[in-house]
């Protein structure tokens, strides 16, 4: 999927398929109140994208050691703003990536 961060949104807020792309996918799935099945898209993934996401995901769920150990690994550095501007940054990231 490429297009912009508000396309992206105004899809997922249609229900329109997920992207193939699996650290899309995992935005994507989050956005849907899909925690796990997001982090299952990102969970096995070596590539610094889906690592970067991980990495969100477990601050998200809390797990803020773990959330540190996969922002290194992405070359991240640990983000403390809000949740929902840290996924509109990722997603804005991959979607211009994938243009």
């Amino acid at each position: 999927m490429t297009g912009t961060l508000a396309r992206f949104r105004a899809a997922i807020a249609t229900g329109g398929p997920p992207p193939d792309d699996p650290p899309l996918r995992a935005l994507w799935l989050d956005a849907q109140g899909d925690w796990a099945g997001a982090h299952a898209c990102v969970d096995v993934r070596d590539d610094a994208p889906s690592m970067w996401v991980h990495a969100y995901l477990h601050r998200k769920e809390g797990d803020l050691g773990n959330a540190r150990y996969w922002y290194a690994r992405a070359g991240k550095p640990p983000q403390q703003g809000s949740l929902d501007a840290e996924w509109a940054d990722i997603a804005a990231a991959l979607l211009a990536a994938s243009a």
